[in-house]
């Protein structure tokens, strides 16, 4: 019986340490879940450098390991062992001096920590930091190379392509972690913005028209009731909206997808709150996204809201028309007006989110306004920014 002899990296043919570094590439590029990523790593480098056992572990801002994989024993042995490491010994050696360590025999280096109960025997070690931007995060090391021998400089260069195919790996797991932080935060702010804009001014409106029931009552209580059922009315529709909302659906005015409805009802809900003339003007209903509509209702929305809460009007118009390039909605009261170069009182944040959504899509808010000659809000959105839901998904 002849016994052939584990090759080392020098003896193994280059095509096959190109496939597996290829291999690990493509890990890295196509999967986001890191430690399927770190597994493949790790499973590819072992049988490369002829060694027994591999492991990478990755340390936390604590320096203690966060997240620990191997190659080279099963899941039963992983359990006897218990615990995974915490970063004594050679490996946090590894990591605080971020640099690459080799030893003969583990059982004799006065560095190690030592084994825990049921764990292998190990003599042969060779371990590399895993660095992002010369910061060492982990390290990738392997143990018990075959037949009894040390771990060469070659060896070590070829762990160390895998190292760095580790480190761009934990690094794009981070950013993506990070952008979805950031795009929960993005979404957070949006739907605040959408509930003040919307349902918050909507059960606003409808708490004004009641604060002098009392009274009306007394005085004219057939039209306290024509009132109050206006206000039942208001409020089924804003709960509606808000189950609309929480399932992820528009508000319930643009759920036919036409803009004009939804200004049409904006206007009988301003008559609701006491407005005595409302005006809607529509030219041909321009070719929007839905978000960019849902956008401009709710602009409409707090912008009418605005008006009653503020201007004293008694007459409002609702435009909507296509200038050059762009969709424009303008609301025009004939209340008491105010100076727009004053700053905004404490608290009111109606014309910052008109002013936050209009730039989120590429276009801007301007206010009209003096004492005495009424307010015209024009919300302002360039079609390139506001186009259909095809255009939007062929990109």
């Amino acid at each position: 019986m002849v016994t052939v002899a584990p090759r080392t990296p020098s003896d193994l043919p280059i095509d096959r340490t190109v496939d597996a570094l290829d291999a690990a590439t493509r890990a890295v590029a196509g999967v986001l879940d890191l430690d399927r990523v770190l597994q493949v790593i790790v499973d590819l480098v072992r049988p490369l450098v002829a060694a027994r056992y591999a492991a990478l572990g990755i340390v936390g801002s604590d320096g203690v390991m966060e997240r620990f994989i191997t190659s080279g024993m099963d899941n039963r042995e992983r359990d006897r062992i218990g615990h995974i490491p915490v970063g004594l010994g050679l490996l946090g050696l590894i990591v605080r001096e971020n640099r690459p360590i080799r030893v003969a025999d583990l059982m004799r280096d006065p560095r190690r920590h030592g084994f825990p109960p049921h764990h292998p025997p190990m003599h042969s070690f060779l371990g590399v930091p895993v660095t992002i931007r010369g910061v060492s995060v982990g390290n990738l090391y392997l143990t018990e190379k075959q037949d009894g021998e040390t771990f060469t400089d070659e060896d070590e260069r070829l762990v160390e392509n895998f190292a760095l195919h580790a480190a761009i790996a934990i690094e794009r797991a981070r950013l993506h972690a990070e952008i979805q932080r950031l795009v929960i935060v993005d979404e957070r702010e949006r739907i605040s913005r959408d509930l003040h804009d919307g349902i918050i001014q909507g059960l606003y409106a409808v708490s004004l028209t009641l604060e002098d029931m009392p009274d009306m009552l007394a005085e004219d209580p057939e039209g306290a009731l024509e009132r109050v059922e206006r206000a039942i009315d208001s409020i089924h529709a804003n709960i509606r909206d808000i189950r609309n909302f929480i399932t992820g659906l528009q508000p319930e005015a643009l759920e036919s997808g036409d803009l004009t409805v939804g200004l049409t009802a904006l206007a009988q809900e301003a008559r609701n709150w006491g407005f005595h003339d409302v005006h809607v003007d529509v030219g041909i209903e321009p070719e929007l996204a839905a978000s960019a509509k849902v956008d401009l209702l709710q602009a409409a929305r707090e912008a009418v809201s605005n008006a009653m809460r503020h201007s004293g009007a008694s007459s409002l118009e609702l435009r909507l028309f296509r200038g050059e390039d762009e969709v424009i909605l303008e609301v025009v009261d004939d209340g008491r007006g105010f100076e727009t170069a004053l700053p905004a009182e404490v608290g009111h944040h109606g014309l910052a989110n008109l002013r936050a959504r209009a730039i989120a899509r590429g276009g801007e808010l301007t206010v009209e306004s003096s004492p005495g000659k009424g307010t015209r809000v024009r919300f302002r959105l360039p079609e390139g920014h506001a186009r259909s839901d095809s255009e939007e998904a062929s990109d």
